[in-house]
């Protein structure tokens, strides 16, 4: 089993590289994240407060956060599911995150990649998406730490998103690679 984290702060492009992986591979295919609560709901498996205090009393809430008056949860039986029949792409943007993945299924080869991107750019991204709420995704921008050890960085102003793909998904082969083979993974900037 095998997934790919993209970590970045908002606008920083991973639709857009979840996008080109998928056209690169139909393996590659975004993790949708449950959400609870207003605002965009593509990207995302719709469902209620209800429906999440269930899954939080089984004990199936790999992580969550609370952004943008909505509630975002990574559900261990979707992404377990996810993993059994592709390569699920994750989008997150808390370092806690990434490790409450990593822990919950240590059995998966992860390849971490970090987005980035001026923030001149991503305000550019965020108006253009039009969803009202640009100061709250600008803020949310600015909290995002970008010190993660990560197999690769990519800055996606710089960047086409297909060569992107390309380095994403060799990255990830030669993650599997390693874990078939025996070799420890190697982590760090590439």
């Amino acid at each position: 089993m095998r997934g790919v984290i993209l970590y970045g702060p908002p606008a920083s492009g991973k639709d857009t590289l979840t996008d080109a992986l998928h056209q690169l591979d139909h393996r590659y295919r975004q993790f949708l994240r449950l959400k609870a609560g207003p605002g965009r709901t593509v990207g995302y498996r719709m469902t209620t407060a209800d429906e999440l205090a269930a899954l939080r009393a089984s004990g199936d809430v790999v992580w969550e956060n609370h952004r943008y008056g909505s509630w975002y949860v990574v559900d261990a039986p979707g992404l377990r599911q996810h993993l059994e029949v592709g390569v699920p792409v994750l989008h997150l943007g808390q370092v806690e995150a990434i490790d409450a993945v990593r822990q919950a299924f240590p059995e998966a080869q992860w390849t971490i990649v970090v987005l980035t991107c001026p923030r001149e750019v991503a305000e550019q991204r965020i108006v253009q998406r039009r969803t009202g709420d640009t100061a709250e995704r600008l803020r949310a921008w600015d909290e995002t730490k970008l010190a993660v050890t990560a197999h690769l960085t990519i800055d996606t102003s710089q960047m086409p998103p297909g060569l992107a793909a390309e380095l994403v998904n060799q990255r990830t082969q030669r993650n599997h690679l390693r874990h078939l083979h025996g070799f420890e993974q190697v982590t760090g900037h590439w």
